[in-house]
């Protein structure tokens, strides 16, 4: 243990080294005064001598182990052992600036790994990665050589590396960074003191024997090896089976942060950089990167491909990708010479499946080029449909990857309703191109500045594809607004920006408030702005800060002077504050108010943080600036709607002159993101209107009316009747808007009551108004699907219609389950499957909840036998109906146990189990049992852990059940 001081009032393990020698002789016995005059003379020349001696040694070890010392702390915080040397000892590094603390009597030599966040003091500026892939071992080695350009002195490079086998480190000083040779004395080569992972922060440290110095460049050069996984996250491998052949593929998931699975680097968003990658494999394989692969050469020895690709724009490490497969593709071109291919399965593209995908991938490239008025950036743009992957999608710049069916579309057996969900995805893809790729967010914190334009723009983009579809306008309502403020108004919520500090934090923030919330707030500010002037701020944005990163400020800020340009002076940046960085969203109340002296009416509006649950809205005091839009109207007209920013808790405005007909309606087509309550004199007003003539009221703000009465009821903000009084209208709804925002709220209380004495009044209550509109609408005639069918202007009736026949069959409807049943008998008999494909997932599902088990059987076999992927998906669906329980439970165990179910839907087995009424206990039983394979499978996938969690909890309605989900947290987060 070193010694802190040499001086003489010096401690040694907490003790003064004159007291100690005190000690030691107080107890001799008492002698003569002559005796005690020569001990204390021997004494003091013994004492001087072993004062000598400390005082010599202590200088020869600081001398000779000044570095040591610092590898030996270093290696034994690694480790986690106790340091020999104790927590006095005396060693002391030259660490560059901010790697050294305020002296704590000693100085403390700060060790930058052990913070969550890389120190800042090296920035790479290129990578140039070298890769051998193994598809007959699932192994790689590789070598990367970074250019790293130093920022602040420092001895230490920290960056990232997760499950890698590092062998050999080397290290050289290049010269400055505008290319001047090194003057520094020594040569370029530095010399390493030791290099050594912290797996604690998935972190590498190499530590050198002398600083690097600001303003130069140096080249990192290291050489590993590491495993192809098989847990869909890093560089992992997948596989299909194809002419009873299992092949074999490797891709790359890196998104948030598993590019140090594959490779050391910096990875994090900010440290953007360029790459050359460069992939060895079997010629048997074709590889896949960012960029074309620029030059290509066979190995004289072994025969094995090489493949170097272009360098490629600087971008983030979670962006990189690259993939070995034996795909083929089909291609097509943009006018502007951007050259597009899908790569899938042989058979795959042999069918035609790509195309669809292919051809609507070239439009939206076109679209969001003209919307953005920026260019893509890349020379070409590949699509990779894989088998298994954790995500929907990821968008690697120039190398998308999809889940097959998302990507993969059979237009004789697919559904509208899965053409729509296949086309978003893409959408969604390509949008990040821009909105990620370009130009990405310096943290997570602020991950919904690409998710949240990419989710919005699934709806804009889609509705340049599809204009009748009318996407953003309507099912953004119902898909986005509604879904979103259910989780936005719990008291669990969050702050759509959140701070994130560890890795392990990275996960939570990509959730739907991230997503859905961003998605609306960015639709309200769009609405706001007008779509001139958002389009040129987002142009302003995007150029100012392309290749590089931005956070929400700097978007606020475009935004602002794009409004400033057209002398509309609102700051952004205080308005979107409050949206932002505070949880939830308003409700915003609206009473009239008749003055006595005008015949006008003033009407007061109010605003609270909305909340379920009366208990937990006491001393709130959360404000946002609402931009309320309102009109009023009447049994025949509604006029012109008025624009009015609410800044206070309590406000009273004008309004046009009304009378004790007149009503009111607020959110105009419900561009914000708040509810709306109204006083009760003014529901019943908008109820009766709903009942003589719905028409007047536009179909989003009839949607709106429905969402916000059933919540407000549930919230308590308004009598549980007025819900059910306003959805008496719908049998004379003819828009499917209305109706699907109905059955949200429908099955929102289903959940509640299905196991209660009332449940028979209350199935009865929804049959009652589907009936009528049900019976009118019928049912579809089968014939093949196509993209002109989606275009016609029937898609909302084909929707509507499909509404219904879900509400019928859920809720027992005879008429319903007859006609079901008869499908899938004419199905079995028959062999030929002539049930028209928009419906096939509530024929196939009725059928197997009221047939028995030879029907099960079946869908099983048809199941393994379908080579559609959407087919498929909703057959594994059907199978979770069945009212047997040890058909359930074999499917359960087959899901999780073997290959007959793909891992990435086993997820969606368990969840679809819970959601039928005799498999609800099953499925969360599973879930307990088998959670600890569940989270080792999928616990770093992002979403899947959650989903799963809300997917088996969302029909647990009893205090018991309570209970037991609540231990199982504590068990499973705290064991």
């Amino acid at each position: 243990m070193g010694l802190n001081d040499s001086s003489p009032g010096a401690m040694r393990n907490g003790r003064g080294l004159s007291d100690q020698w005190a000690e030691s002789v107080v107890v001799r016995p008492r002698t003569t005064e002559r005796h005690i005059t020569v001990h204390k003379r021997l004494v003091l020349g013994f004492a001087l001598s072993i004062l000598t001696l400390i005082i010599v040694t202590a200088v020869a070890v600081v001398l000779s182990v000044q570095f040591e010392a610092c590898g030996t702390r270093d290696r034994d915080e690694t480790t986690g052992e106790p340091s020999s040397r104790g927590p006095g000892g005396s060693a002391k590094l030259n660490g560059g600036r901010g790697e050294r603390m305020g002296e704590k009597g000693d100085e403390e030599v700060v060790q930058p790994w052990r913070n969550s966040r890389l120190p800042g003091s090296v920035r790479p500026r290129h990578y140039d990665l070298r890769l051998a892939v193994y598809m007959d071992n699932f192994t790689f080695s590789g070598e990367v050589s970074i250019e790293l350009e130093c920022i602040n002195a420092t001895r230490f490079i920290v960056l990232h590396a997760d499950r890698l086998e590092v062998d050999r480190v080397t290290v050289t000083a290049e010269g400055g960074v505008g290319g001047r040779p090194s003057n520094r004395p020594g040569g370029g080569v530095m010399r390493i003191h030791r290099h050594f992972p912290f797996p604690a922060n998935q972190m590498y440290v190499v530590a050198l024997h002398r600083e690097m110095k600001p303003m130069r460049v140096y080249r990192l050069n290291v050489s590993f090896d590491a495993a192809i996984e098989d847990e869909l996250l890093g560089f992992f491998r997948s596989s299909y089976t194809m002419q009873r052949e299992r092949r074999y593929l490797a891709v790359t998931q890196f998104s948030p942060i598993h590019a140090r699975k594959a490779f050391p680097c910096f990875d994090e968003p900010v440290y953007k950089a360029t790459f050359s990658l460069t992939l060895r494999h079997d010629p048997q394989y074709t590889s896949l990167s960012n960029m074309p692969v620029e030059s290509s050469s066979l190995s004289d020895e072994d025969g094995w491909l090489t493949n170097h690709f272009a360098r490629t724009p600087r971008m983030s490490t979670y962006y990189l990708a690259w993939a070995v497969c034996n795909f083929t593709y089909r291609e097509t071109q943009t006018d502007s010479g951007v050259t597009i291919r899908l790569y899938a399965r042989p058979d795959a593209i042999l069918s035609g499946a790509g195309d669809y995908a292919l051809h609507i991938t070239k439009r939206l490239l076109g679209f969001y080029q003209d919307y953005f008025k920026v260019q893509y950036s890349l020379p070409k743009l590949d699509l990779l449909a894989v088998p298994k992957h954790p995500y929907a999608a990821m968008e690697n710049w120039g190398l998308s990857v999809f889940v097959e069916q998302k990507i993969l579309l059979d237009a004789d057996v697919s559904s509208s309703s899965y053409q729509m969900e296949l086309t978003m995805v893409v959408v969604h893809e390509i949008c990040h191109q821009w909105f990620g790729d370009l130009v990405t967010p310096v943290w997570w914190e602020d991950v919904w500045l690409k998710e949240g334009f990419a989710h919005f723009f699934e709806y804009v983009g889609t509705d340049f594809l599809f204009p009748k579809w009318n996407m953003e306008k309507q099912r953004f309502l119902t898909d986005v607004l509604h879904e979103v403020m259910l989780l936005d108004g719990l008291s669990s919520s969050h702050p759509i920006s959140q701070e994130v500090e560890q890795a392990t934090d990275i996960d939570r923030v990509f959730d739907w408030i991230a997503y859905k919330k961003g998605a609306a707030l960015i639709r309200m500010l769009a609405n706001v702005m007008g779509q001139p002037l958002f389009q040129k701020g987002l142009n302003d944005y995007l150029l100012s800060h392309m290749y590089s990163n931005a956070a929400r400020d700097d978007l606020w800020r475009k935004l602002s002077q794009a409004m400033r340009s057209e002398g509309r002076d609102i700051d952004i940046g205080e308005m979107m504050d409050r949206w932002t960085l505070q949880m939830g969203y308003p409700v915003v109340t609206i009473s009239k108010n008749q003055s006595e002296q005008l015949p006008t009416y003033y009407i007061t509006v109010s605003q609270e943080h909305f909340l379920y649950g009366e208990e937990v809205r006491k001393n709130n005091s959360l404000q946002w600036q609402v931009p309320l839009t309102v009109a009023v109207g009447n049994t025949s007209a509604v006029c012109s709607e008025s624009l009015i920013w609410i800044n206070n808790k309590t406000e009273t405005h004008r309004i046009g002159q009304m009378d004790d007909s007149t009503w009111l309606v607020g959110n105009i087509n419900q561009t914000g993101y708040f509810r709306v309550n109204y006083d009760l004199q003014n529901w019943k007003l908008l109820i009766q209107q709903l009942h003589t003539n719905p028409q007047i009221i536009s179909v989003g703000n009839r949607a709106g009316l429905i969402d916000d009465a059933f919540n407000l009821a549930r919230a308590g903000y308004l009598p549980q009747g007025v819900p059910l009084q306003l959805i008496g209208y719908l049998p004379e709804e003819t828009s499917f808007l209305p109706w699907h925002a109905a059955s949200r709220a429908l099955y929102q209380l289903d959940k509640l009551l299905d196991r209660t004495d009332e449940y028979r009044l209350f199935s009865d209550y929804v049959l009652k108004q589907v009936a009528s509109r049900y019976h009118q609408m019928g049912w579809p005639t089968n014939g093949p699907g196509t993209e002109g069918n989606v275009l016609q202007a029937s898609y909302q009736t084909e929707e509507l219609q499909r509404e219904l026949i879900m509400l019928a069959c859920s809720f027992g409807n005879k008429q319903c389950h007859r006609q079901a049943v008869a499908y899938i008998s004419d199905w079995i008999s028959s062999n030929k499957n002539r049930i028209p494909p928009n419906i096939r997932d509530i024929v196939y599902c009725t059928g197997v909840s009221l047939m028995d088990e030879d029907v099960w059987e079946f869908i099983w076999m048809k199941f393994h036998s379908s080579n559609a992927v959407s087919e498929k998906k909703i057959l594994l669906e059907a199978l979770t109906c069945s009212d047997n329980t040890f058909l359930l439970n074999r499917l359960l165990n087959l899901s999780l146990t073997s290959d007959l179910v793909p891992e990435q839907d086993v997820i969606d087995v368990i969840i679809h189990v819970g959601r039928n009424p005799q498999g609800r206990n099953l499925a969360w039983r599973y879930f307990r049992e088998k959670w600890d394979i569940l989270n080792a499978r999928y616990g770093e996938a992002l979403f899947m852990n959650s989903k799963l969690i809300s997917g088996v909890t969302e029909f647990l309605n009893t205090e018991r059940e309570l209970n037991e989900a609540f231990n199982k947290c504590l068990d499973t987060f705290f064991k």
